[in-house]
């Protein structure tokens, strides 16, 4: 089972290139974590604790606006979410449900901070890779932001009456 997690994370871009003995080290104290189908693993405005990385099941990342909650993405076995946390003090930016029951490892900021003590280099690609994943998810919300604007920049000028 350890060998499965450590081949699955090493798929992931948060801990390509990582070590096997180093993810094993980053395992050792993180716990399993259950949520049934329908409950949340956090919700937006929550402290932020940790990140979770995905074992079975999927899940759906909303944001609350104007009393709705607006699908942002889904995750699947093998994705993390939550990653925030592990650089910033600030509450989480979303909520997180699980669509079915799920399983998912718990890391915090302590268990990078062991792996910290013991392998600063380890440590700082997890760290570098961490703020290339929140780069690729900021371009991609970047774009759809975009595209949202510039529809609406399109649509504006067809209401206008054009000067006689």
């Amino acid at each position: 089972m350890l060998a499965a997690r450590i081949e699955m994370m090493q798929q992931m871009p948060i801990f390509g290139a990582i070590g096997a003995d180093a993810i094993e080290f980053l395992l050792a104290p993180a716990p399993l974590v259950t949520v049934r189908g329908g409950d949340f693993f956090f919700r937006e405005g929550d402290p932020a604790a940790s990140m979770f990385v995905l074992e079975t099941g999927h899940v759906t990342v909303s944001k609350s606006w104007q009393g709705h909650e607006l699908l942002l993405r889904r995750f699947a076995p093998g994705d993390c979410f939550g990653e925030m946390a592990l650089l910033d003090l600030f509450p989480r930016s979303a909520s997180v449900r699980a669509d079915e029951d799920c399983d998912a490892i718990e890391l915090t900021p302590e268990n990078l901070y062991r792996l910290f003590e013991r392998d600063a280099e380890q440590f700082a690609l997890i760290q570098m890779n961490i703020g290339r994943e929140m780069s690729r998810r900021l371009r991609a919300t970047d774009e759809l932001l975009f595209r949202a604007r510039m529809g609406e920049t399109l649509e504006a000028p067809q209401r206008i009456e054009p000067a006689s």
